[in-house]
């Protein structure tokens, strides 16, 4: 079995079907595809007429993802339909501003491919591909819009966010033809599913360090994101002495390099990743600065314990520099183990399709669908080498021969579960 070749389903097919999905942007001159959008219908056309050449019947469900089904014999069966429960295969459609062309698309054209590759086999479970509506949440601040609204997990807070241009998520549903009220219906039961597999670039540097074109997720980073507000005193820059100085945007300054610098100990990652400044003048000791964190770990305590850190460095820097630091959080995501029964089959698939003797297992730091489909089911994931690691910039890459046998890889590690379903029968 080898995913190289030209024709459908090969690692060719797999990297030109991602660059066919480039074209439905809402942009000329960059990538960007979000949630609901014009763009996003059309792309999930493109992606139904494929899944349709692999034997798949299709459905969008009622939070606008996408899915593809085949029976236990092959047969294209219609998304949904109880009885044989399913191994779901895939990832996002959604892209994020100025994106690149594989993450997310990749995943789910590799699904796409594997699931042509057996056709013609019988295997002891149903097959489906998912491309998920919105993983990002680029358009209206929440992610994992798509597999939240798979797993059940939809929460009705959510429908007065609104966009940029002031549209909320009530009314892009209503725009796009889904009714908001059926929205329930998108949930899967966990019953009728075997497990969730992603294949997705890795969006680090680990697997090109390691001179490996393959690897498994054991776990999933937990995540936590904040804003934090600094509140000083806005004065004349030119009339104030130092002495008399209550600069929020300095203190911001000390705060930001303090929390890299308690990072680096740890095993964790930290981010300040937007900051604002009132009143902004060139002559004006800022009276306000506002940033933004985002930190992720290995595991949520060693998340919030480097929390603590921050939390108690920030106070004990505004209690110094005679300001006022206020602290809300705005999202929590815990961290998400792979199941040891995908990590097994993936690590398989890798070891098959590679030949090595040994294979790499990782964390991922980003987040992904997986997160909020463990709530229904078992789920794994295969990371693919990146170029340098760089994910959500246009100069994102990957090599066709890593593809091919990604491809290779995913669908051995289909067959190491049928045959573990075969065996506990």
């Amino acid at each position: 079995m080898s995913g190289n070749g030209s024709g459908f389903g090969s690692a060719r097919w797999v990297m030109e079907r991602c660059d066919d999905l480039t074209r439905h942007s809402s942009r000329p001159d960059a990538l960007e595809r979000v949630y609901l959008s014009p763009e996003h219908s059309a792309a999930n056309l493109a992606v139904r007429a494929w899944m349709l050449d692999a034997g798949l019947d299709t459905e969008t469900d009622a939070a606008g993802n996408l899915w593809g089904r085949r029976a236990a014999d092959g047969t294209p069966q219609r998304p949904g339909t109880r009885g044989e429960p399913a191994l779901v295969l895939g990832s996002h459609l959604d892209t994020v501003p100025d994106a690149g062309r594989y993450d997310g698309m990749l995943g789910v054209v590799l699904a796409i491919a594997v699931a042509h590759r057996l056709r013609d086999v019988q295997l002891p479970f149903a097959l489906e591909v998912v491309g998920f509506s919105d993983e990002e949440g680029t358009r209206f601040g929440k992610a994992l819009l798509g597999s939240c609204a798979a797993s059940g997990q939809w929460d009705a807070a959510w429908w007065d966010q609104a966009d940029a241009d002031g549209v909320t998520l009530r009314e892009a549903f209503l725009q796009f033809g889904l009714a908001p009220d059926r929205v329930g219906d998108a949930a899967r039961d966990p019953a009728d599913l075997v497990g969730y597999l992603e294949a997705h670039i890795e969006q680090g540097p680990v697997l090109e360090s390691a001179r490996l074109p393959l690897g498994y997720v054991t776990s999933i980073a937990g995540a936590r994101r904040f804003v934090l507000t600094i509140t000083g005193e806005a004065r004349h820059a030119g009339g104030t002495p130092f002495s008399r100085r209550r600069d929020a945007l300095v203190a911001a300054a000390h705060l930001v390099t303090r929390i890299e610098e308690l990072a680096r100990a740890t095993d964790c990652l930290a981010t300040v990743g937007h900051l604002r400044v009132e009143p902004g003048a060139v002559n004006v000791i800022p009276g306000l600065a506002e940033l933004t964190l985002d930190l992720r770990g290995r595991t949520d305590g060693g998340r919030d314990a480097l929390w603590e850190q921050i939390s108690a460095a920030g106070h004990d820097i505004a209690q110094e520099r005679g300001v006022k630091l206020e602290v809300v959080e705005t999202h929590r995501a815990p961290s998400t183990a792979c199941a040891e029964r995908l990590q097994a089959a993936v690590a398989a698939g890798i070891a098959e399709a590679t030949g090595a003797a040994e294979t790499l297992g990782l964390w991922s730091p980003a987040g992904h669908d997986g997160m909020a489909m463990a709530a229904v089911t078992d789920v794994g994931m295969l990371f693919l080498r990146c170029r340098d690691g760089i994910s959500h910039h246009p100069d994102e890459h990957v090599d066709a021969e890593d593809v091919g046998v990604a491809l290779d890889a995913f669908t051995e590690a289909v067959l190491a579960l049928a045959r573990e379903r075969e065996e506990t029968r």
